[in-house]
C-alpha cells in the first residue's frame, strides 16, 4: 500500500458506476482492479465524505462469537491499555459503530459499543490514521497501534496487521513477531439490502485462534 495518504484529498471518482466524488482515502490504498472487485455499496460506503466531527452510525448485532482462554486473558489484559478487544461472547446482543471523522489529527474514530445482558455496554475506541509504511494504521490507545494492510479477496474488503508498534515518549518501537498478540484481520462483506457482516479475528501461530467475533450490521440512518 502507498505512504502517507492526505486526510484533505478529494479526487474524481473511479470510472466505474455507483462511485461519486467523496473521500478518496480507503480508495487510494487498492489498485483499480480490487477496488472495481467490490460490490458498489462497499465502494460507497468507504468513500462516503463525513464532514469534520460528523458521524455514520451502524447499529446491528453479534451473531458469532468465540474465545480461547489464551483469548480471554488476552482481552482481560488489555483492558489496561483501553479494552480494545471483545471481552465477552454473549450472542444476539445489539451492536452499534460509530465512525466520526476526526478533524483535528486527520483520520477516523471508531466507536463500537455491545451491549452487555450483565452489566454496562462495552465500549471500543479506536482511531484510523491514513500513515505509516502502509498508508494506514489502527491506534487502540496507550501509545499502542498497528499498520494495516488492506487487499480484497472474493469482493470482500480485508485489513490485516502488518506490524505492531507502541509510542513511549513520542518514540515508537515497532514490537518484534514474538511478542505481537497475532495476525489480527477484519473484514467488511456486503450481505445486500444494505446489510453487511463484520468479522474480527485474532490468529497466534502457536496458540491458534485467540478470538472470532462476526456481527451484521447496517446504517442506522437510512
Amino acid at each position: 500500500m502507498p505512504l502517507d495518504v492526505a486526510a484533505s484529498v478529494v479526487e474524481p471518482a473511479a470510472r466505474s458506476g455507483g462511485d461519486k466524488l467523496g473521500d478518496l482515502r480507503f480508495r487510494k490504498l487498492l489498485n483499480d482492479e480490487e477496488w472495481q472487485a467490490l460490490p458498489v455499496p462497499v465502494r460507497q460506503r468507504f468513500s462516503k465524505r463525513v464532514g469534520p466531527g460528523d458521524s455514520v452510525v451502524y447499529a446491528g448485532e453479534i451473531v458469532e462469537m468465540r474465545m480461547s482462554r489464551a483469548g480471554f486473558l488476552l482481552a482481560q489484559l488489555a483492558r489496561v491499555i483501553g479494552a480494545p478487544l471483545p471481552t465477552s461472547v454473549q450472542l444476539g446482543v445489539p451492536g452499534v459503530v460509530t465512525v466520526t471523522e476526526d478533524g483535528v489529527k486527520g483520520g477516523q474514530v471508531w466507536t463500537r459499543l455491545y451491549v452487555n445482558r450483565k452489566g454496562f455496554p462495552q465500549v471500543i475506541n479506536s482511531a484510523k490514521r491514513f500513515q505509516g509504511p502502509t498508508g494506514l494504521e489502527e491506534h487502540v490507545g496507550a501509545g499502542i497501534g498497528m499498520a494495516l494492510r488492506v487487499l480484497v479477496r472474493d469482493g470482500v474488503l480485508v485489513f490485516e496487521s502488518d506490524a505492531y508498534f507502541a509510542t513511549i515518549a513520542g518514540f515508537r518501537m515497532w514490537l518484534p513477531r514474538w511478542l505481537a498478540p497475532g495476525a489480527l484481520t477484519v473484514t467488511h462483506a456486503e450481505l445486500g439490502h444494505g446489510r453487511f457482516a463484520f468479522t474480527l479475528s485474532i490468529e497466534h501461530p502457536l496458540l491458534g485462534e485467540l478470538l472470532y467475533q462476526r456481527g451484521i450490521f447496517q446504517e442506522a440512518s437510512r
